[in-house]
This record gives structure tokens, sequence and C-alpha cells, in this order.
């Protein structure tokens, strides 16, 4: 049998089945479940879009109404693990907030004796993933309380998922506007195929760690700037750009020194990114100075870049108008990517507890291109 010798990037292999959802690049579509994801984050609530990932269904009323009391359920914390975890914030103090949120997510599972998933039923495993992706807000927002010395707010589950966010981040009551547009933005985030930070969650799943560990390192892949670093970097950019005089020469300066052009181009769309498409709907129903500057900005980008890679079809991505909408909504930008991780958790822990039914260890192999194996390692040199 030949051996198959994978491309770059695993760029078009298909690696797994599974039932969660899928991105088609080439259509500019994705899908969670059987249902369009772009719908779904304009109609449906994100505790909603959260049970169809886990359960597999979108909920009925009596359906959504023991969901909303399990979340509140599994959100709410012993004082003894909250005083815990504080004491982890505090120690914390200063970090960037995902290297915070993944230590505090791995200082969970020390704490609650996460046992490994191999151990667990499938009841348990579904009870964990839960419990976790409901605390990550809370870790974030606590993390960043204390850091800018206050004390981690108490939840207020009474607001939803969305609302409850930023009530822990602003300490202020939301609006409905703002709660409408983080929605948005948290459901098309949920999960999108078998991206770095999910293929990194399930192969530490495939091995039988812990939830949390599978988690962490799906934080981890997160962090980087090539995946879910990107919307602060966006923002920076227009920021930088200022006004749109500088959009099209900022533009051909960033690429002549072979820059990459943040929030523009993704890995798998070839055209028009959906979630980018709705977030920009978004952000024009915002209105101010940022999204008017991102709106315009946008298409003079747009032409330098058709100019400089003809055929490329390099267009705004989610990060572009991502950073626009959550400061618009209260989210600091330090923030961005420890917001995106909110969301995300839940696609996860999806994957994770799908990993967990084929009991199948990932374990690829390599192909060796160094120097050639030596005939006599032993030889004088190392005999002395």
């Amino acid at each position: 049998m030949d051996t198959f010798i994978a491309p770059p990037g695993l760029s078009g292999v298909v690696v797994a089945d599974t039932t969660i959802g899928d991105v088609r690049g080439t259509e500019g579509f994705f899908h969670y479940r059987q249902y369009d994801a772009t719908t779904l984050a304009r109609t449906r609530s994100f505790e909603d879009v959260w049970h169809l990932m886990i359960a597999g269904s979108l909920p009925d009323a009596t359906e959504r109404a023991a969901w909303s009391r399990r979340i509140e359920a599994a959100s709410s914390l012993e004082p003894q693990m909250i005083s815990s975890l504080t004491a982890v914030m505090s120690s914390l103090r200063g970090a960037e907030p995902m290297a915070a949120l993944r230590t505090l997510v791995s200082a969970y599972g020390v704490l609650a004796g996460l046992p490994a998933l191999w151990d667990q039923s499938a009841a348990e495993r579904e009870e964990t993933a839960v419990r976790i992706a409901a605390i990550v807000p809370w870790l974030v927002a606590g993390s960043y309380a204390v850091s800018a010395g206050e004390q981690p707010r108490s939840p207020r589950p009474s607001l939803g998922f969305v609302g409850n966010y930023l009530w822990l981040v602003t300490g202020e009551e939301p609006s409905q506007e703002a709660v409408r547009a983080l929605s948005r933005y948290l459901c098309l985030t949920v999960d999108h195929g078998f991206n770095a930070s999910t293929f990194t969650a399930r192969v530490v799943a495939s091995t039988g760690a812990d939830l949390a560990a599978c988690v962490v390192a799906g934080l981890g892949a997160l962090s980087g700037p090539l995946h879910g670093g990107a919307p602060s970097r966006a923002l920076d950019a227009l920021d930088e750009i200022g006004s749109i005089e500088r959009a099209e020469p900022w533009a051909r300066e960033q690429l002549a020194a072979g820059e990459r052009v943040m929030g523009f181009g993704h890995a798998v769309y070839r055209g028009l990114d959906p979630r980018s498409e709705l977030l920009k709907e978004t952000a024009r129903e915002i209105g101010g100075p940022t999204a008017e500057l991102a709106l315009e900005v946008e298409d003079r980008v747009v032409a330098v870049l058709d100019e400089h890679k003809p055929g490329r079809q390099l267009r705004a991505n989610v990060e572009y108008y991502a950073g626009v909408v959550m400061e618009a909504c209260g989210i600091p930008r330090s923030l961005f990517s420890a917001t995106f991780a909110c969301s995300r958790t839940v696609g996860w822990t999806a994957h994770i507890l799908e990993q967990c039914e084929q009991r199948k260890l990932i374990r690829p192999s390599s192909r060796y291109v160094g120097p050639p194996v030596l005939d006599n390692p032993t030889g004088p040199n190392l005999a002395g």
C-alpha cells in the first residue's frame, strides 16, 4: 500500500467523520448540524445554539426552560471553588487574558478533580462539558476584574448567557442592542469545521485526557494570531489607518513589506465569509465612527488586494468586523480573543464528546527528510 503524503497544513484532507457541522468554503456557507449557521445567529439565542451543539437538536419551549436551568446550575460554583479560582486570578494579575484563561481552566480541572474522559460515562462527560463551557465567561471576566484591582462580579443568569457576560465584564446592565449584536457574533463563532483549535481539542480527547485538558489545548491553539488572535489586530489596523484617505496607501505599504493584511483572507473561504457579512450588517446597524470607517476601508483594501493578488478574492473575514462589533458592545480590546473562546468552548466540548464515542487514538505518521541515517553511529568521534 502506497504511503499517502498529506499537503502542508492538512489542507483538504478529511481526518474524521462528524455530525456537528461543516464549512463549504467555495460556496461561502457553513452550518451547525442541519441548520444554516448564519440563520441561527439571526433568529436564535446563544442558548438554543448551545443546545443544538450538545443535544443535537434545537429546543422547544419546554426544553429551552430546562436547558436554561441546567446552564444556570452549571455556572454556579461552590464558595470554596470561587475562593480558590479567585486566588489563582490574583496570582495571574496582568497576564494576557488568553494565557490567564487557559491557566484558570487547567486550575479548575485540578480543583474539581476531573477524571480522564475514558473513566467517565457519556452522561458524566456531558455534564462536565456543560459545566466548563458555563464557567468560562466568569473566568474571563473575573480575571479581567482582578487585574483591574476589583473583585469578580457575581453572575446574573436571568440576563441570559450573552447579557450575563456583558454584565460580568462591564458591570453595567446591557442594552438589548448590545445583547443582540454580541449574540450574533458568539453564535457565528461556536464552531467552524476542523479548524486548528477544534482539531487540537479532538486530538487530546482521543488520548482520553480529562475534559479540562482538552479545552486548555484548544485555548492554546486559539491564542495564536493566525487563529483567534486577529480581531484586536484588525481593529488596531483601523486605528493605524485613521481615515479613508489612508486606506489604500496603508494596504500597499503592508503588501510591499510582505506583511499579512489582518482581517482579510481566510484559509477555507475563497470569496465572501458569511460570518463577516452578517457582522458587517450588524456593524452598519450599530453605526458610529469606527463602523463607518471599517465599511469604507474594506472597499479600498479589497480593491488593492484584487490588484495585487488577482484571482485570489481576498475578502474581509470574521475578524475584521468582529472587533468593531465587540468594542461597540463594551468589550475591551484585550478580551476579544477570550470572548471568542467563550463561544468556541461550546463547539470544542461538542467535538470532544463526539471524539469520545470513537475511542480511537489520533496518531498520524510523519515523513523523515533529515540527513541520511549513519551506518556507524558509534564512530571514532563518539568513541573519543
